[in-house]
């Protein structure tokens, strides 16, 4: 299926690992480390193995979709009404993750190195340039995606390579110290990542070939890898109590590298990485929506329709004290984000097992064709 814009399956690989790869990397290692401790890396594991065998949902609704728009293949499944429910209820929660990402971002800023600076002005300016990239296309945003990941790779290979001297490997013993009761529960952090996997099947009909069930796996692959370096470096590094203490440690990481005796102070390079990383995963977020609603390119409706409810989220959220947003971030959105795409999947996986409204009524239609023509047929003979 190829389109005017359209992306390869190397380009959605590669966005994946930016907008989906920020959370895995930063944002759910300390509930990883505060949730299960120096075991999080077997919690990583196990919720790979749970996602790999969710994925073959995603691949069911994929090939019976056979790459349609999801909301033209929603309308023509369950009605007019019905879709645009499943779209209009999606979409806020795009929007809401997006908000959270943001506050997330800004927090993080005022916390490091723009401590006297309001977060009012960041997140205007912030939001001007994610404004001008979501109204462009899915193909503007892989190419922008392709040159800052680049950055984002080599510094992190930089900062795993370079802190090695410092690393403890047997921090990692005993393993399973706390039996498998902690693992178990764990496994949700790193999974309600995987499970943003869903969000391919929105970005579907911008593919120029469908995604085989091994593309899904080698994804997984990858995102179970950008979890388990930052996890194993924080625990290796910091000792399994005290990586649990800290609020950012794949951030804290950087304060750790050197080169030699003359050159430290590096961790200002984290910066780009996260704000890429946030940029990518927001764009993409509010590009999703845009598309569902219809108004993708238009800037002023995107402006109008999409921007006003996620200035407001920001707003609502700012007004949250840090530490209560942090917990309810850490904790509670994880879990919601986990079972609300999971839930997603189901519906979308039991909407493509059954036949549509169209196809009934299409079939019903040449039904009295077929009378009509059999009943000429006994008058004229």
């Amino acid at each position: 299926m190829k389109t005017a814009g359209s992306i390869s399956t190397l380009h959605m690989i590669l966005l994946i690992m930016t907008f989906i790869g920020l959370k895995n990397h930063v944002t759910i290692i300390p509930a990883i480390l505060e949730a299960v401790g120096r075991d999080g890396w077997a919690s990583v594991i196990l919720g790979a193995i749970v996602s790999f065998i969710w994925l073959f949902l995603v691949v069911f609704v994929h090939n019976k979709s056979k790459q349609e728009h999801i909301r033209d293949w929603l309308k023509r499944k369950i009605g007019k009404v019905g879709s645009q429910i499943v779209i209009y209820i999606f979409s806020f929660y795009l929007i809401a993750l997006a908000a959270f990402t943001m506050r997330e971002t800004i927090l993080w800023i005022n916390s490091t190195f723009l401590i006297r600076t309001p977060m009012l002005p960041l997140l205007i300016i912030y939001t001007i340039l994610i404004v001008y990239l979501v109204a462009s296309n899915i193909k503007t945003i892989t190419i922008v995606n392709t040159f800052v990941l680049i950055g984002v790779l080599v510094l992190g290979f930089f900062v795993a390579f370079v802190n090695i001297q410092v690393k403890d490997y047997k921090l990692l013993k005993p393993f399973f110290e706390h039996g498998f009761e902690p693992i178990v529960y764990g496994m949700i952090y790193p999974a309600s990542g995987f499970v943003e996997l869903l969000l391919i099947l929105f970005l579907q009909h911008k593919l120029k070939d469908r995604m085989r069930w091994y593309h899904f796996a080698i994804i997984l692959f990858i995102l179970m890898g950008l979890t388990l370096g930052p996890l194993i470096g924080a625990i290796t590094e910091f000792g399994p109590i005290e990586a649990a203490k800290q609020r950012y440690p794949a951030y804290e990481e950087w304060g750790l590298a050197t080169i030699g005796r003359f050159i430290e102070h590096v961790d200002f390079f984290s910066i780009y990485q996260w704000l890429t990383g946030a940029f990518i995963r927001i764009v993409v977020f509010l590009y999703v929506v845009a598309d569902l609603l219809n108004i993708s390119g238009d800037r002023k409706r995107i402006s109008t329709i999409i921007i006003p409810p996620f200035l407001f989220v920001c707003l609502i959220l700012t007004l949250v004290k840090d530490n209560f947003f942090l917990e309810v971030n850490k904790r509670e959105f994880l879990k919601l984000t986990f079972f609300f795409f999971v839930a997603m999947s189901i519906f979308l996986a039991i909407v493509a097992r059954f036949p549509g409204k169209s196809s009934k009524k299409s079939s019903h239609e040449n039904d009295n064709k077929s009378g009509e023509i059999q009943s000429n047929q006994t008058k004229n003979p």
